[in-house]
């Protein structure tokens, strides 16, 4: 019966993960556009709007190749992995074994990989200069994200992400400054890589600005409504990795009841709110910078990441 309820569990977790990333997108345009005194769309237009693609018919160039075809499933199939992986409203769960943050930065590596092939393939000059700028953007990230991934390894001692939220629980993860360094720099790279302001604004369609909207321009139907809900969920999938690891309080522990996990779900959702607001008031009182001015914002990102592993390594040798 518990491995039953476990896999009952699981099985949640994932239809939470891929129900749940539209009606974000939808709570955080909704807000920016009352926070910008406009009605704004209601908060299930982007349901509504996968919807309408999946009922429409695919229209492909004529050279496009079998991999234009098959890249959006692919990226879907990566992102939807990462984010079943990450613990959202219960730790121990059947797949927790394989929640390592190093895996899902893997996972989202290739969805990028073949997102950046997708562009390329059709040889528009848009594509070309999205996937180019897409490039540009991941060589900075990565790296980043290598070095806060070593903060909190050194920190907790594990990157499984279950063993990072129960430490993160205990008292003896008291008050760290590189653990600050590390969230700041997380979520600098969450808003590099989910192509938010002021990296890029998702709401434009400006040729000489756009970068994850470059790629997709040829895309149509079925196809881009797998790409925008891999995009929505990718959004999720960083808000969940930032409470997972830095704002565990709510997740239910291995053995606990059926009431623990509703306790749990309601806090996560709950903490996706505050997310979704915090990231609506960011967006509204920033300016979107220039591309070229990018590296500057994630250069910044890799030196917190580097800052707390060498605070860590300089409090432990005192």
């Amino acid at each position: 019966m518990v491995v039953i309820a476990d896999i009952a569990a699981q099985g949640v977790q994932m239809a939470l993960v891929l129900l749940l990333p539209p009606l974000l997108v939808g709570f955080v345009r909704k807000l920016k556009a009352r926070l910008l005194s406009r009605q704004g769309p209601s908060l299930v237009q982007p349901y509504r709007d996968l919807l309408r693609l999946l009922r429409k018919d695919v229209v492909l160039a004529p050279n496009a190749s079998w991999l234009f075809r098959v890249a959006p499933y692919l990226i879907f199939s990566a992102i939807w992995a990462a984010a079943d992986l990450i613990p959202t409203f219960a730790t121990g769960l059947p797949f927790s074994w394989s929640a390592d943050i190093i895996a899902i930065i893997a996972l989202i590596a290739s969805a990028r990989f073949f997102l950046t092939l997708a562009g390329l393939d059709i040889g528009t000059s848009f594509g070309g200069i999205g996937s180019s700028r897409d490039v540009m953007i991941a060589t900075l990230a990565e790296p980043a994200m290598i070095m806060i991934v070593f903060t909190i390894a050194l920190v907790a001692g594990s990157t499984q992400l279950s063993t990072l939220a129960g430490f993160m629980l205990s008292p003896q993860v008291g008050l760290r400054v590189s653990l600050g360094l590390a969230l700041i720099a997380l979520i600098m790279v969450a808003i590099a890589e989910n192509a938010r302001i002021p990296v890029d604004n998702p709401a434009t369609h400006l040729e000489l600005t756009m970068v994850h909207e470059a790629m997709v321009l040829e895309y149509s139907g079925r196809h881009l409504a797998m790409i925008e809900l891999a995009a929505a969920l990718k959004l999720q999938l960083y808000l969940a990795l930032i409470i997972c690891v830095f704002v565990p309080w709510g997740l239910a522990r291995p053995g606990d009841g059926i009431t623990a996990y509703a306790v749990g779900m309601v806090a996560f959702i709950l903490k996706l709110g505050v997310g979704g607001v915090l990231l609506a008031l960011f967006e509204t009182t920033i300016a979107k910078m220039r591309v070229f001015r990018v590296p500057e914002f994630l250069g910044a990102a890799l030196m917190l990441g580097l800052l707390g592993t060498l605070l860590l390594f300089v409090s432990r040798s005192l």
